[in-house]
């Protein structure tokens, strides 16, 4: 007995711990603006406390976020392109699509605002107003859910962007390209989470120039990954990650979640 039980020790001992954990980890794709503004670091250790599952979290944009959703390498994804995520859904790789919160997207430039867009109302105005100068502008440029908006707004302007040397496509994140907004004294889109959490830190020299237009309403949501496509996945915790962001407690905490300055970064909206 006591010789099975000093195997049974050093198989423990052995085993890498990855292994011993991996029914107690999930991998959730999400989009930079999660990461960059402090959500994750805030709301996870209050899951992962709760349920006992770590979540792992890939924050790139959102376009490749669901890219990796659909080839399996995720077990949930959270982002904000929801007519990207409803197609996926219908495609038959994600099911249980839910909204979870929301913000806006604002448009940064410098502090003296060279094309004089502060006071105008309306993201489409502003857009041929920096088109109309020929005033650089930097794009994220990388299939984002900002990217995604972004390209938007430009196709309701009617400017071809192709070849436009004020036009800098940054493929980063949100938070690198409000760094080469600011080095370049340019303006860009951005989220206001992203925004508020990292302007100080990075001591952006910008400012907002345009915000309240309601085409700039930012929708983030939460899908899982279909088991019936990739059966490896771990669906049943996927799901209770998912349940708990829409729960009461769930949207509480991310009620609860606010900048070093008191501001609410997203807005809970989970039906």
């Amino acid at each position: 007995m006591k010789h099975m039980i000093y195997i049974l020790l050093l198989i423990l001992l052995i085993t890498p711990v990855s292994q011993l954990s991996a029914e107690q980890r999930i991998r959730c794709a999400s989009t930079t603006s999660t990461q960059n503004s402090g959500l994750f670091d805030y709301i996870l250790p209050l899951y992962e406390k709760k349920a006992g599952i770590k979540v792992d979290v890939v924050a790139v944009g959102t376009g490749a976020a669901i890219e990796i959703g659909k080839r399996g390498d995720a077990d949930v994804v959270f982002v904000h392109a929801k007519e990207q995520e409803l197609k996926a859904v219908e495609e038959g790789y994600f099911v249980n699509r839910h909204d979870v919160m929301y913000n806006d997207f604002v448009v940064i430039g410098p502090i003296n605002d060279p094309v004089k867009i502060k006071g105008t109302k309306s993201s489409i105005e502003a857009f041929r107003k920096i088109a109309g100068a020929s005033y650089p502008f930097v794009s994220r440029g990388d299939k984002s859910g900002t990217h995604t908006k972004e390209l938007s707004i430009w196709g309701k302007t009617g400017i071809e962007l192709k070849d436009k040397k004020w036009y800098l496509e940054a493929g980063q994140g949100m938070e690198k390209t409000q760094r080469i907004a600011n080095e370049k004294m340019a303006y860009t889109l951005t989220d206001r989470g992203t925004w508020l959490a990292t302007k100080d830190k990075d001591r952006l020299e910008m400012i907002i120039v345009l915000e309240g237009d309601t085409a700039l309403f930012n929708q983030y949501g939460v899908i899982a990954v279909n088991p019936q496509k990739h059966p490896h996945v771990k669906s049943k915790e996927a799901m209770e990650f998912i349940n708990w962001l829409i729960s009461k407690e769930g949207q509480d905490a991310i009620a609860s979640f606010k900048d070093k300055n008191g501001n609410q970064l997203f807005m809970p909206n989970a039906k």
